[in-house]
This record gives structure tokens, C-alpha cells and sequence, in this order.
């Protein structure tokens, strides 16, 4: 693999690491920074897909010890087969939707200005939250009512129907829409990700499968690393960052992303 290749395999790496967990859409990022890259193609695909991996096993390694102690307890533990059933419940819509729709929305919405447009109403819906959502009266993941589980994984969709939404920010939009305090909703957002993201992950890479190659290897490696890397840092920082402070940066972030975009794309007239 030659230089520029694994140069824009660690940028986007970094890139899908940066972003994923954070409202502002990875999907988002990705599919602008593929643009800007020439990093497009069935094979650049794949890679794209893969490296999201590194960023699900991120969550997975830093909350080993919590999954390890659900996984051994459920059967005594009522608050650990609560958070079992609340990541079932909330995954069935987006299985349900996102599957049959995938390739449709792909073709039409997988674009700079979708996106971008997605950007900029995805940080309107943010600040009207945070305005309007003040009092939460749920503090822990482990407490969830499966209701609510369930209403966030509905918002969830969102982010499927319509890329640049976002899957975190909709899901910890979602999640203090229904009472949810900021960590909480952040919490049930990383667990949320590993049925979510690893399971249309491993779908899509199925049928990318032929368009892998052995020498495309330490492409695909580097980037799933950095993304692991990266993804670990941003994970403990949104956690502190949430503990007490609002969302309001990620959305005027995004508002500005999305016009500034815009008008790169010549969508929006400048004078």
C-alpha cells in the first residue's frame, strides 16, 4: 500500500474516531471527507465500514468490566436484564427500517448537501432540546424504563432515514427527550452502538467481501487502530465534557459546518 493510501487511511481514521461518538455525524464527516479525499469506490467503502469498527470495540474495551459483570449477573440482577432488554428493544426499530431502506438511502441521501442540510437541522434540533429538556428524572443507565428505551431507539431511525442527522446526537437527543440526564442519555448511546453499528456493519461488510483484497490488509488495520485510539479519548472526554456542560457547542458546530459547506458546494449565495 503506498503512502497517500495509508495517509488518508490514518485521516480518516482519526476522522471516524473524532466524530462518532459526539453529535455532529460521523457518516457525515466521512462521506465529505471521502469527497475532499478521492477516496471514493466499492473498496474505499469497505475500509469506511470497517474502521467503525474500532470505534464500537472502543466502547467495548472501556466498559469491559460493566459487560462482563451484566453478562455474568443477569440471571440474579434485575437492573442488569433491564439494560439487556432496553438495548433489544431500542435496536428493533433501527433493524427493522434501516435494513429494507439501506440501499435506497445510500443512492439519494449518501450526497455533500443532504448531508449538509442534515448538519444544520440536526444542530437546531440540539439547541431546542437543550432548552427545552432542563429536568431530567432519570440519572442511570441501569434505570431505564423499557418504554423509554424504546422511544429512543425510534429517534434513533432518524439518523438512518436521513445521513448527517447523526446516530449519537439522535439517540442522546432522544434519550433527554424522554427524561434522561446528560451522562445517562451519553451512556445508553455507547451501549446502543455496539448492536446497532456492529450489526449493519458485518451486513455491509459481507457484501463488500469481494472487493477486499490481502494487500488492502494494512489499509484497513491502520485505519480500524487510529479509530480505536482516537475513539477511547473522545469517549472519556464526552463524559467529562457532558458531566457538566450542555450540547450547545456541537450544535452551533454543526450549524456552521452545514452552511459553510453549503456554500463550498454553491448551494447557498454569498455576497
Amino acid at each position: 500500500m503506498d503512502f497517500p493510501g495509508l495517509l488518508n487511511a490514518v485521516i480518516l481514521g482519526i476522522v471516524e474516531g473524532a466524530t462518532e461518538f459526539i453529535p455532529v455525524s460521523s457518516t457525515g464527516h466521512l462521506i465529505l471527507f471521502q469527497h475532499w479525499l478521492g477516496f471514493t469506490g466499492a473498496m474505499e467503502n469497505a475500509f469506511i465500514i470497517f474502521i467503525q469498527l474500532g470505534a464500537i470495540f472502543a466502547v467495548v474495551w472501556l466498559y469491559r468490566k460493566k459487560f462482563l459483570s451484566v453478562a455474568m449477573n443477569w440471571p440474579r440482577d434485575a437492573e442488569a436484564r433491564l439494560l439487556i432488554v432496553n438495548l433489544v428493544i431500542a435496536t428493533v426499530p433501527a433493524a427493522v427500517i434501516g435494513l429494507p431502506t439501506e440501499a435506497w438511502i445510500e443512492r439519494h441521501f449518501f450526497k455533500p448537501v443532504p448531508v449538509s442540510l442534515a448538519l444544520i437541522v440536526g444542530g437546531v434540533a440540539i439547541l431546542m432540546v437543550e432548552k427545552w429538556c432542563r429536568r431530567p428524572n432519570i440519572e442511570s443507565v441501569d434505570r431505564i424504563p423499557m418504554k423509554k428505551a424504546f422511544g429512543v431507539g425510534v429517534i434513533q431511525v432518524l439518523a438512518i432515514l436521513f445521513p448527517g442527522i447523526s446516530r449519537s446526537g439522535a439517540t442522546i437527543m432522544g434519550g433527554m427527550v424522554m427524561g434522561l440526564s446528560r451522562v445517562a442519555a451519553t451512556e445508553f448511546s455507547f451501549f446502543l452502538a455496539i448492536p446497532a453499528m456492529l450489526g449493519a456493519s458485518l451486513i455491509k461488510l459481507a457484501s463488500h467481501r469481494e472487493v477486499i483484497s490481502l494487500s488492502d490488509i494494512p489499509l484497513f488495520g491502520l485505519g480500524f487502530v487510529v479509530s480505536f485510539v482516537v475513539s477511547l479519548f473522545v469517549i472519556r472526554a464526552l463524559l467529562s465534557f457532558v458531566s457538566s456542560h450542555a450540547f450547545n457547542v456541537f450544535a452551533w458546530y454543526r450549524i456552521v459546518f452545514g452552511l459553510v459547506l453549503l456554500v463550498c458546494w454553491g448551494y447557498v449565495g454569498v455576497s
